[in-house]
């Protein structure tokens, strides 16, 4: 698969990945501070991105190796995000409920290159594909 349909399935897992990070958040926001409610969101969605982009975006099978380094593509964003959300709801006096889309938007790039690094990767001990030209 190219890279620019890698990117355009990216997108759409991110779509999907952020409606459920959101309606998490909003679920959690009704009993926990705003900073909890996006961790416990930004967990839950990221094992569900997990998921999609191993199977959607990049057509490679889920590995227990390839799940347990999956959050290191996830540290930019969760830094990124989680800083964002501080400043735009702390520093900027944006509403709580939409500042973490807004903080998303910056973190996609860098996610993307680091989520097809990983996922990508061959396992150690496993045959790399030979491709076909």
């Amino acid at each position: 698969m190219t890279v620019p349909a890698q990117m355009a399935r990216f997108a759409l897992v991110g779509v999907v990945n952020t409606g459920t990070y959101y309606g998490c958040y909003l679920l959690l926001l009704n009993g926990l501070p705003y900073i909890a409610a996006h961790v416990g969101a930004f967990l839950l969605s990221m094992t569900g991105s997990f998921f999609m982009n191993s199977r959607f975006t990049y057509r490679t099978r889920p590995t227990w190796r390839k799940f347990l380094l999956f959050p290191l593509t996830n540290v930019a964003n969760f830094v990124i995000t989680t800083g964002g959300v501080y400043l735009l709801v702390d520093l900027a006096g944006f509403d709580d409920r939409y500042a973490p889309l807004v903080a998303a938007v910056a973190a996609i790039p860098i996610t993307f290159v680091v989520s097809r690094t990983i996922m990508l990767r061959p396992d150690p001990g496993r045959p790399v594909p030979r491709r076909v030209p």
